[in-house]
This record gives structure tokens, sequence and C-alpha cells, in this order.
């Protein structure tokens, strides 16, 4: 699909940089990078579905899983 978007005038000459070293379309450049920013910002949306339906089936009370969670993120290096 071919589309028109305005871009600053300094990424532009990056993303140019970057086609011409790695021998890529422009198209190409500019696909990949859109790609990637998708990617990155689908999490939002995979934890939101995630906490929807946690929300649907609740919450499950056990002690034993509750220390043991909480042993874990003690363990864990944040």
């Amino acid at each position: 699909m071919k589309t028109t978007v305005s871009i600053p005038d300094h990424i532009f000459e990056r993303a140019e940089r970057l086609a011409s070293q790695g021998r890529r379309s422009r198209s190409e450049v500019y696909a990949a990078a859109l790609d990637e920013y998708l990617a990155r910002h689908a999490e939002d949306e995979v934890t939101d579905a995630i906490n929807r339906v946690c929300g649907d089936v609740g919450g499950y009370d056990d002690a034993f899983f509750a220390a043991a969670g909480r042993r874990v993120l003690a363990d864990t290096e944040w």
C-alpha cells in the first residue's frame, strides 16, 4: 500500500543513511520501523486483555501460592 507521511528532515536523513548502509529501500526501512513500533506497543493491548480475563475469572486465594509468589518476587532483581 502506498501512503504519504510528513516527517522531520533530520529523521528522513537518518533513515536515508540507514537504508543506504543496509542496501535496503526506503520503504523497507520505514516498514521495519513501523512494524517494530507496533510490536512494542501491542504489549499494552495484551496486558489489557489479560487483565480483563483475570478480572472476569476472579482471584485465586491460596496461602501456598501467595507465599510462593512473595518468595519469587523477593528473589527477583528489579
